[in-house]
C-alpha cells in the first residue's frame, strides 16, 4: 500500500477515535451541570461521579495509547526532569491565579455574565470526610483533565487539522465546556487558562508541570479554604 494512501487511512483511524471520544465526554461534562440548577446534588455524590469519569476517560486514553503501541511519553508524561518540572508548576501557580482574576474581570468589564465570586453549594466540602474527598477530586481531575485536554486531544487534533495552534485552541474551547456554572465570563477565563495550560504543556514537552499547576489552583479553593473554615 502506498504512503499516502496508508495516511490517510491512519487520518480516517484517529478522527473516528477522537469522535467517539468526544461523543463520551461532551454530555458527560455539560448535563451534570445543567441538571444541577434543577436537583439538589450533595458535593459526594458530585464528586464521586466526576472521580468515576475521569478515571474511566483517562483509562479510555490509556487503552488508545497502548493499541496504537504509542508510549505515555508522547502525551508528555516523562520522568526525566520531574523535580524540576514539578518546581515550576508551583512556582506559576500564584502569578497564573492572579492572572486568571484579572482575565475574569476583563470578561465582566465587558459585559459577560459570572458566577464566580463564591464557591457554588454543590463545589462546597464541608467536614473532614469531604475534605478529603475533595483532595482525591482535586488530584484525580488535575492527572486526568490535563492528560485528556493537554497530552490526548492537543496530540490528536494537531495530528488531524495539521496545526498546533488550532490544537491548543479546540481542546482549551472543550476544557471550558465543563463550566457552565462559572457564567460566560468563567468559561471564557477557564478557556484562557486551558490555552495557558496548553502552551506551557506544548514549551515543556511534559504534563507534569500542568498538572501541578492544575492541581495547586483547584486545591485553594475546594480544600485549602474549606479546611481554614472559609
Amino acid at each position: 500500500m502506498d504512503e499516502p494512501v496508508i495516511k490517510a487511512v491512519e487520518r480516517k483511524k484517529e478522527l473516528f477515535e477522537v469522535v467517539v471520544f468526544l461523543l463520551l465526554i461532551v454530555p458527560s461534562m455539560i448535563i451534570p451541570f445543567l441538571a444541577l440548577g434543577q436537583a439538589k446534588i450533595g458535593f459526594p455524590i458530585l464528586a464521586m461521579s466526576i472521580i468515576a469519569r475521569d478515571i474511566a476517560l483517562t483509562c479510555l486514553v490509556v487503552f488508545f495509547l497502548w493499541r496504537d503501541g504509542e508510549p505515555l511519553a508522547r502525551l508528555g508524561w516523562k520522568l526525566s526532569g520531574l523535580k524540576q518540572e514539578a518546581a515550576l508548576g508551583a512556582a506559576l501557580f500564584f502569578p497564573i491565579l492572579y492572572g486568571e482574576f484579572l482575565i475574569l474581570k476583563v470578561f465582566e468589564w465587558f459585559g459577560f455574565s459570572s458566577d464566580m465570586s463564591r464557591i457554588p453549594r454543590f463545589l462546597t466540602a464541608r467536614g473532614p470526610a469531604e475534605i478529603f474527598l475533595a483532595f482525591i477530586l482535586v488530584a484525580v481531575v488535575a492527572v486526568a483533565e490535563e492528560t485528556i485536554f493537554r497530552g490526548y486531544l492537543i496530540l490528536r487534533f494537531n495530528s488531524l487539522v495539521g496545526s498546533i495552534a488550532a490544537a491548543v485552541l479546540i481542546s482549551s474551547a472543550l476544557f471550558s465546556l465543563g463550566h457552565g456554572y462559572e457564567g460566560a465570563a468563567g468559561v471564557g477565563a477557564v478557556g484562557v487558562l486551558g490555552i495557558i495550560f496548553a502552551l506551557l504543556y506544548v514549551w515543556r514537552k511534559s504534563l507534569v508541570a500542568p498538572v501541578v499547576l492544575h492541581f495547586l489552583i483547584d486545591f485553594f479553593p475546594l480544600v485549602l479554604l474549606p479546611l481554614l473554615g472559609k
